[in-house]
């Protein structure tokens, strides 16, 4: 119907129940389809529910007082309207409310937001309120008018356009009310306790967060939950809101993240972002003062509103910047401690806040001071580690959604298998993966002839091969030192016979016991025997084939020119780092190298002894399990000083007898067969590390330049110029 006329509500108290009205004959023009609800839109003011009237004649409307003032119309105007049919989504999750008096200048009232908001939905359920529009109401023998301020849809942010949406049994509302209206709101926080989330419900990788879903339930559970609750719930409890929490972990694992998307899930008001060194000022006093600007605002809403007070998120990057441990430094100033003090004081002190969040973040928990991380102060202290398999398939899924939507991304790329073998990788390091993958993507789009040329939007493809290359080029923090362990077998892996082959084969079922045990978090190998017999080899293989995600060698070479105190600080590193995964080997290579033993004395280090002798007992945190490989050459000076028997299991690597030595030829073919047997008899117990020196020194020939040739397999060693060269070893 194009237009009708305007005319009064048909009785008084029909005035507060917010209808349009209409002839029974004209309601049938408003009804939306398939239900029983009538909405008329008038212009684009605002969507009134229309109900049937006996007493309102055909073409007509009746509106109340306060709906004509806002429509701006009289009664007996012409009006142009328009049935209104709901789109999808369209319940409030919120709806703020200011409230007055009808009558101007009534006596001061009370009102409790918890029974008022129970009438609201009663009354006006399923009708449409649009953010500008007041309606009138009457509660406990008054009139009131309320003006919608806020009318937020569920799952939507603000947007530009009109909000509106319907009230439901759901909807949270919160009330305003100026001081000079006379009118008293309590138990607002009750009656709007929810509304701490913007949102029902969480999708965090829509947040951008990946494999961090435990993370976020744990921090919920503690942080939030009674923050959830009305105030009279918790106090009946006799708890107190958690006011502080510290994320903790690798660098690259997403603790920023997660802080500044808590931030932005939280209804609060805007967090204040801090990073630790940004407190610190060279005047005296100054720092201190920066602390306390940070409180400032929490403090004055705490004594303005008190329990209606909004919630106030401060968020501590880098916090371990400012929070060490209370006379851990000495620039003689003080300011590390005096920030201390007072961040503690502020937290939790005798006049303490209740209406405050501080999250700190920091890859260094073990410098904060202790008094910060008790229960009152960060008492939720949650480890964001590195990722595991699902984790790191959510985080490249979020990285590589934009792309696969502009269909950039090639059919053959295979999230799942890339996450499978990207074992100990921090969130950072695979948005890095991306990163790099694309740029070779980018690049074969590109001509070094001519940078001007236009690009191909539509061959821009991202292949499986890009991600195959990146993972060769952005390599994990803490993942295996691929290149350390093959230099330690540089002649690559042959059969040595069954003794070799007995001692690789225990090892090897050491580490799938570490692996699936739930006994045995901790497993220490030694191997010891004489020197060359290839024991280092043989432990970096096992690191290499056991396939676990973090692999460390630890030797005297990394170390030259060191002293005691750094050399044991570099050790400790590699086993915390270690910690950081859940299954870890760490081989300490030549331990007597390590310890600085000299024969003549004896001498060696006692401090770096000690260290061992604790870190080779030591269990790693719940959850993570580790093996370590010791090899050494000289076992009994390590008898000597209590370090064997740290070690759970010692194997012996035998030099190679004359079998071993011929199975070890073969595999090389450098000799003929006729003179194979013998060069083996020859090389009876010895070192598989001189044994390749030997065939190394014969290949060359009497003359040199003959090695190609043997290796190729056009020629061999000549016998008598084996003995020879092995002559001289011995005898050197």
């Amino acid at each position: 119907m194009p237009a009708m006329i305007v005319t009064n509500t048909p009785a008084k108290d029909l005035a507060y129940t917010n209808f349009a009205y209409c002839s029974p004959s004209d309601l049938r023009n408003f009804i939306v389809p398939g239900s029983t609800l009538a909405f008329v839109s008038i212009g684009d003011a605002f969507v009134l529910s229309v109900a049937g009237h006996d007493t309102i004649p055909s073409g007509h409307i009746g509106l109340n007082a306060i709906q004509r003032r806002h429509a701006k119309v009289s009664t007996g105007d012409s009006i142009s309207i328009s049935r209104f049919i709901p789109p999808e989504d369209f319940n409030l999750a919120l709806l703020t409310l200011e409230l007055e008096f009808v009558k101007k200048g009534a006596k001061d009232e009370q009102v409790d937001a918890v029974l008022l908001s129970k009438q609201i939905r009663k009354r006006f359920i399923n009708q449409v309120m649009t953010t500008g529009q007041r309606v009138t109401f009457e509660y406990h023998g008054n009139g009131y008018i309320f003006t919608v301020n806020q009318a937020t849809v569920e799952g939507q942010e603000k947007s530009g356009g009109i909000e509106r949406g319907i009230i439901t049994a759901d909807t949270y509302i919160i009330y305003e009310a100026s001081n000079s209206s006379g009118i008293k709101i309590v138990n607002q926080r009750e009656a709007a306790s929810s509304n701490i989330f913007r949102h029902k419900e969480f999708n965090l990788q829509s947040f951008g967060i990946g494999g961090l879903s435990e993370e976020f339930a744990d921090i919920f559970r503690r942080a939030f939950a009674s923050r959830v609750f009305p105030p009279h719930v918790t106090s009946k409890l006799g708890i107190k809101h958690v006011k502080g929490m510290l994320l903790y972990g690798p660098p690259g694992t997403g603790k920023t993240l997660m802080a500044r998307q808590i931030g932005k899930m939280l209804n609060g008001k805007e967090p204040k972002i801090v990073n630790g060194p940004e407190v610190l000022s060279k005047f005296v006093g100054e720092t201190e003062k920066n602390v306390r600007d940070l409180f400032a605002d929490a403090e004055h809403d705490q004594r303005t509103k008190g329990d209606q007070s909004d919630l106030h998120i401060i968020i501590f990057d880098e916090i371990d910047a400012i929070c060490k441990s209370r006379g851990s430094t000495r620039d003689g100033t003080g300011v590390h401690d005096s920030i201390v003090n007072q961040l503690l004081t502020k937290i939790d002190g005798v006049e303490s806040l209740n209406n405050v969040l501080l999250i700190g973040m920091t890859n260094r928990k073990d410098l904060l001071d202790e008094a910060l991380l008790r229960p009152g102060r960060l008492e939720v202290q949650v480890e964001i580690s590195l990722p595991d398999e699902n984790g790191r398939l959510q985080i490249l899924q979020i990285h590589t959604s934009k792309m696969k939507e502009s269909s950039f991304l090639a059919p053959d790329v295979n999230l799942e298998e890339i996450a499978a073998r990207t074992k100990n990788y921090s969130g950072a390091e695979l948005e890095g993966v991306v990163k790099s993958a694309v740029s070779y993507a980018l690049n074969r789009q590109l001509s070094m002839d001519d940078l001007t040329k236009p690009v191909d939007e539509e061959n821009i493809k991202v292949t499986m091969d890009d991600f195959l290359n990146a993972l060769q080029e952005v390599i994990p923090a803490f993942g295996a030192s691929t290149d350390d362990l093959e230099r330690c077998r540089l002649n690559g892996i042959v059969e040595c016979g069954s003794r070799h082959d007995h001692i690789y084969q225990r090892t090897m079922l050491l580490a799938e016991q570490v692996k699936v045990s739930r006994g045995s978090p901790l497993v220490t190998c030694l191997l010891e025997g004489p020197s060359g017999s290839g024991k280092t080899a043989m432990a970096a293989t096992v690191g290499i084939q056991s396939d676990f995600p973090y692999v460390k060698i630890i030797s005297a070479e990394q170390m030259i020119g060191l002293g005691e105190p750094t050399k044991c600080a570099r050790i400790v590193k590699v086993f915390e780092d270690a910690y950081k995964s859940p299954l870890s080997i760490i081989i300490l290579d030549d331990i007597e190298r390590l310890l600085e033993y000299v024969a003549l004395g004896p001498r060696f280090s006692n401090l770096i002894s000690q260290t061992l002798l604790v870190l080779l007992k030591r269990l790693p945190p719940k959850g993570k399990k580790m093996l370590v490989i010791g090899t050494t050459s000289e076992v009994n000076f390590l008898d000597s000083v209590g370090i064997r028997d740290a070690f759970s299991v010692t194997y012996h690597v035998p030099t190679l007898k004359t079998e071993d030595a011929k199975k070890v030829l073969q595999q090389l073919n450098v000799f003929s067969s006729g003179d194979i047997d013998a060069a083996a008899e020859a090389l009876n117990d010895m070192p598989l590390k001189k044994l390749y020196m030997v065939v190394e020194m014969a290949a060359q020939g009497e003359h040199g330049g003959a090695a190609e040739a043997i290796y190729s397999g056009k020629q061999k060693i000549n016998i008598s110029h084996f003995y020879d060269c092995l002559q001289d070893v011995v005898r050197y």
